[in-house]
């Protein structure tokens, strides 16, 4: 039997909390413009996390198309023709981390063995960074 969880409660963060409250909503919306959505969180991040939310948007648009902005737990997140997440870029200050994410999920076709990775650490993006982010997107649809 399991116990009931009492109010003082520590299982979540409150940045975990809040994740969920934002998924929960972005669930009732439903389908509206999730670009919009994307870009609205983008201008909502700090300076350096923005440059690199943007300049990922900028790649998915040009190497991916077909790809379908959207928030995913108030993250920018793009998925595929059945709406699912791809994959999606978790600023640092989303769970005061020391860097951010470029998370890969498994309808992401990154398949390379029985071992490959699905989650990068991201704290800039240089020229050859972004070589690779192009390499994994393409990778990524197919």
């Amino acid at each position: 039997m399991m116990a009931k969880a009492s109010k003082n409660d520590q299982s979540f963060t409150e940045e975990e909390r809040a994740a969920m409250k934002e998924r929960a909503k972005e669930l009732k919306r439903g389908k509206a413009d999730g670009e919009s959505d994307l870009l609205a969180k983008i201008a909502e991040m700090p300076a350096p996390e923005r440059e690199m939310a943007t300049r990922l948007h900028e790649i998915v648009k040009a190497n991916a198309p077909t790809l379908a902005p959207k928030t995913w737990y108030g993250m920018p997140a793009y998925a595929n023709k059945e709406g699912k997440v791809v994959f999606f870029f978790q600023p640092a200050s989303k769970f005061n981390a020391r860097y951010s994410t470029l998370g890969f999920n498994d309808s992401a076709m990154l398949d390379d063995g029985d071992l490959w990775p699905v989650a990068y650490a991201l704290k800039t993006i240089t020229p050859a960074i972004e070589a690779r982010i192009v390499a994994l997107v393409k990778q990524a649809v197919g």
